[in-house]
C-alpha cells in the first residue's frame, strides 16, 4: 500500500507532537491549531518530512536556523487557514531562506528548528518538505524563547548574521552585521511590529562541525515520545507528574490564576501572572514572569526557576497553557525543569549570561541560577 504519511510523521502521531510541542513550548513557540493546520495541509499536498539525527550532518555542511516570527498576541489576529492556504502562494519561510542561500553564494544542506513549539518546530517541518532539504533533529533551545538572540548557538559562538527577514506584506530585509546580539532581533521586531505582527526569518548559518557541537539534539523526537506518553493520561494532575518525570523536573506548585497584569510592547507579549496555591499549595502564591514565554517563577517571594529552564503550566484537561489563554479563574499546574545540558553551557557562557540573561526580561538585579539550587527554597529536592 502507497504511504499517505508525512514521512518521518505518521497522519495519528500528529496530535501527540503538537502535545509534546506544546508542552516543552513553555507557553509560546506558536498556536498548536497553526501547527495542526500547517501539517493537515503538507499532508493534502502529499509532502514528506525528511527528519535526520545530528550525526548524519557531514563537517562541510551548510545549516541553518529560522522561523516565525512575532507576538503570540498578535499572531491570534491572523486567520490560521487562511494564512496556510495563502502560503501555497508565497511562503515567507522559504524566500528568507532562499535570501540566505543568495547571500551566502550557496545552497543550504540541512535546516534546524529555532526552537520548540507549536507553530515554531511544524513550520520549518514545512519548509523541509518544500525546498527538499532535510531537518535535523534537534533545536537551538529545547524549549522556545522569546528573543532570536536567545539560543545555544549564540552561547557557543555561532553568529546570527546575516539574518534575513521577510514580512506578512512583501518587505524583505537582510541584517548582515550585528554590533551585539540584539540588534538583529530588535531589527526584527521592528519591522513585523508594522507589517502586522508577523515575518519569518533565516539566521544562524554555520557549517556541520559547529552545529553538531552547538544544537539542542534530539528534541523533535523528544517532543513526540513525551505526546505518547501524555495524550491518553487523564486531567492535569496527571499529565503535570508524567511531565515532570520524563524532562527531570518537579511539579512546583497547584492552583488557581487569580490576577493577570499584561501588555503589548515591541512585538512582545508581557505579561504577570499571579496563581494562588490550592490543596498542598493552599496559603502560597506564584508569580510568573512571561515575556511571550513562561520565564520566572517566584513562589512566596522566593524565585525558584528562571530561564533557560523550563516552566510547563498544564491546564485541568491535560492539555499545555499558553501563555495568551492565561486567564482568571484557569485552574493549573506548574512543572519547572532543567534545559537540557547544552543550552545550560550556552546560558552560562559570557555571551550567552548577557543574551540570555533576566535583564531580557525585566530584572538585571538576577543571574542565571540552575533551577536544581534555586527551587529549594521552595524545599524541591532534586
Amino acid at each position: 500500500m502507497e504511504d499517505k504519511g508525512l514521512g518521518w510523521l505518521a497522519p495519528d502521531e500528529i496530535e501527540p507532537f503538537l502535545l509534546g510541542l506544546g508542552l516543552m513550548g513553555t507557553g509560546g513557540g506558536g498556536a498548536l491549531a497553526f501547527g495542526r493546520e500547517i501539517m493537515r495541509n503538507d499532508l493534502a499536498q502529499g509532502r514528506r518530512y525528511h527528519v535526520v539525527s545530528p550525526e548524519e550532518v557531514p563537517d562541510d555542511a551548510l545549516v541553518v536556523s529560522g522561523g516565525i516570527m512575532g507576538s503570540v498576541k498578535a499572531l491570534e489576529r491572523f486567520s490560521i487557514p487562511e494564512i496556510v492556504a495563502r502560503w501555497e502562494k508565497r511562503f515567507e519561510p522559504l524566500l528568507a531562506l532562499r535570501t540566505m542561500e543568495e547571500t551566502l553564494g550557496r545552497k543550504v544542506d540541512f535546516l534546524v528548528p529555532f526552537e520548540l513549539g507549536g507553530l515554531n518546530t511544524p513550520v520549518i517541518l514545512s519548509l523541509g518538505a518544500r525546498a527538499g532539504i532535510p531537518v535535523v533533529d534537534g533545536d537551538g533551545l529545547g524549549r522556545a524563547a522569546p528573543e532570536t538572540q536567545m539560543t545555544s548557538f549564540a552561547g557557543h559562538g555561532v553568529s546570527i548574521v546575516p539574518m534575513p527577514l521577510v514580512d506578512a506584506e512583501g518587505n524583505l530585509i537582510v541584517v548582515k552585521e550585528a554590533a551585539t546580539p540584539f540588534f538583529p532581533d530588535e531589527v526584527g521586531r521592528f519591522v513585523v511590529t508594522r507589517a502586522g505582527g508577523m515575518g519569518a526569518n533565516s539566521h544562524y548559518p554555520m557549517d556541520g562541525r559547529t552545529f553538531r557541537g552547538a544544537v539542542v539534539p534530539g528534541t523533535i523526537s523528544l517532543a513526540l515520545e513525551l505526546g505518547k506518553k501524555v495524550v491518553a493520561l487523564d486531567g492535569g494532575q496527571a499529565v503535570a507528574e508524567a511531565v515532570a518525570r520524563e524532562l527531570g523536573g518537579r511539579t512546583a506548585f497547584h492552583g488557581t490564576v487569580r490576577e493577570l497584569q499584561e501588555k503589548e510592547a515591541l512585538g512582545f507579549f508581557v505579561q504577570t501572572a499571579l496563581i494562588e496555591g490550592e490543596d498542598d499549595f493552599r496559603g502560597s502564591e506564584l508569580e510568573i514572569t512571561i515575556k511571550n514565554e513562561y520565564m520566572m517563577a517566584v513562589r512566596d517571594g522566593e524565585v525558584g526557576c528562571i530561564f533557560p529552564d523550563l516552566i510547563v503550566v498544564v491546564g485541568e484537561d491535560g492539555g499545555p497553557v499558553m501563555s495568551v489563554d492565561l486567564r482568571p479563574g484557569l485552574r493549573v499546574w506548574v512543572v519547572v525543569a532543567p534545559c537540557a545540558p547544552r543550552l545550560r553551557e550556552a546560558a552560562l557562557s559570557p555571551v550567552g549570561r548577557e543574551a540570555l540573561g533576566p535583564a531580557r526580561f525585566g530584572h538585571p538585579e538576577l543571574e542565571y541560577r540552575p533551577v536544581e539550587e534555586l527551587s529549594r527554597a521552595w524545599g524541591l529536592e532534586w
